[in-house]
Order: C-alpha cells, then structure tokens, then sequence
C-alpha cells in the first residue's frame, strides 16, 4: 500500500507555495512551525465524511475548495490570520485524477490565503477528509464566542439560506424558475469570510460561523456567553431566490436553519456601532444588523 499512495505523497509536497515561517514542512515525523512573539495559535479541525456531509459524486474539485474553506471559516470567526494546514484523507482507491482535481480545488484557495501545507497522513477505507487549520490572532483581539454581553447588536455577514435552497434544488425538493449556479456556488463553494474577520476584530466583542444555521449557531454563541438574542425576522439578509421561497411557502426555515452558509455572526457593543458600520461598508460582502 505504501508504494501506493506515493503518489499521494507528491500531490501533498506540491500543494501550495512555501511560507518563511515554516521551519520543517512535509517529510518529517512532524512540522516546525515559527510563532511570531505577541501572536496566539488559533487551531480549528473538521471531518467531512462521504455519504453525510458531502454526496459521494460530488466533483472533487469543489470538495477540495469546501473541505478547506469550512475550516478557514473557522479562523475568520476567531479573527485569525490563516497559516498553515494538515490533510488527513482516507480514500477507497489512489485515485490520481481524483486526487489531483481534489488538490487543485485545495490549493487554490490555499494560495488564495496564503496557506502552507504542512502535514498530513493516507490510509484506505470509506472517503473522509479531515483537516487541521492553524491562524494566528493578537490574544486581545480573538472573538470567542463566549465573549458576547448584553446590549451587544447582532450582524451578519453576506446572504442566509442560499446554501440551504440549492441543497433542496439538489435533492429535487424545489424546482425554481432560471438558472440555480449561483446558489449551486454557495453551496459547493463556500467563501470564507477571512478578510471581514480580521477587520471585525477591532470592534466586536465576540462571533461565531455558520455551519449549522443562524438559529443554532447563534444560539452556541449565547448560552457559551450566557445572554440571549432578539431577532428582526424582517431584517435577515436574504437573496431574491430566497425570498422568493419564503413568499411562496411562508417557510423561514431557510434563513433561520439552514446549515452551509459559512458566513459570521458578530456582536457589536453599541457604542461602537457607528465606527464598525462605517468600516463595514468598505467590505466586498454586506453587513447586516439583525438583532
């Protein structure tokens, strides 16, 4: 098996361009990695497993993208400037031209956000994936989501509901008039809110990402604070195909409980709002106050 999956060993090695602070990469028992003074390590781990998280013919492309993108929205929900990464695969088969469009979709959101892969482990069995990411935050500004305090206003980033509607479009559950790329997009290809992360650092007190919908994922973030949250219904942020869904079937489930978004969620104290609005609206993605 070893002479196997050498070919996955190669694909690891070429993944993405080298870092100064990268001491010893792949090819040893472990990585040496060079923490700048004043920095705290922000580590965030995800397993996606086939058949539960993500369909088995989903095109390996897209998966690699996901695959790390759900792991960096992690870091941006802390605030965290992105480093460094493992990938631990279990595969079925060394599957090469699997491999290789799975580790293109990888490594180009890696070079994106200037991460390096420096680790990682193969093994045979049923398809799984699971990745290691490593960031670093100046410790007074990390948003753990146990630091929201009454008061506190709530905002989300981007659209909520795009990921949960195509999910639905794919499973042959809605049929929608025009074309479903985009939300496919949002879907297969979540963006991580890296940049808006690190920017909301200086103002919010704590955040959170959504994985699992706006319900549950802000309702982690309050009884981790111990505080609770009003949501505007009518100030969720939401596309037209959404809306349209709601109009049609009065159902909020989307916007509220949809998982996939991979957007954030942030408490801001009040007497910042002005200058944190104000600094939002240099953004690439819209901000919204909904609670």
């Amino acid at each position: 098996m070893a002479g196997e999956f050498d070919l996955i060993r190669r694909h690891f090695r070429q993944a993405t361009a080298p870092r100064e602070d990268v001491l010893l990469g792949i090819g040893d028992d472990c990585a040496l990695l060079a923490v700048p003074p004043g920095q705290s390590l922000a580590v965030s781990s995800d397993t996606l497993v086939s058949g539960r998280h993500f369909h088995p013919d989903t095109d390996p492309e897209a998966l690699g993208h996901k695959a790390l993108a759900v792991n960096l929205s992690d870091l941006a929900a802390m605030g965290a400037e992105p480093a460094w990464a493992s990938l631990c695969l279990t595969l079925p088969e060394a599957d090469e031209a699997w491999l290789a469009a799975f580790m293109r979709g990888f490594s180009a959101l890696a070079e994106r956000f200037e991460v390096q892969l420096v680790g990682g482990d193969t093994t045979r069995g049923e398809l799984s994936i699971s990745i290691t990411v490593h960031g670093l935050v100046e410790p007074k500004r990390a948003m753990r989501r146990d630091a929201a305090r009454p008061g506190d206003l709530v905002y989300v980033t981007g659209r909520l509901g795009d990921a949960g509607l195509a999910l639905l479009a794919r499973q042959g559950l809605y049929v929608r008039d025009g074309s479903m790329a985009s939300l496919m997009q949002r879907l297969d290809r979540p963006e991580p809110r890296v940049a808006e992360g690190r920017q909301a650092a200086g103002f919010a007190h704590a955040a959170i990402d959504l994985s699992d919908g706006l319900g549950s994922d802000l309702g982690h973030l309050c009884e981790a604070s111990g505080v609770g949250a009003l949501l505007y219904l009518e100030s969720l942020p939401i596309s037209e195909a959404v809306r349209d869904y709601v109009a049609e079937t009065g159902d909020w489930s989307l916007p509220l409980s949809a998982g996939d978004d991979y957007e954030l969620v942030l408490t801001v104290p009040g007497d910042r709002q002005q200058a944190f609005e104000a600094a939002a609206r240099h953004w690439t993605v819209p901000v919204a106050w909904v609670g």
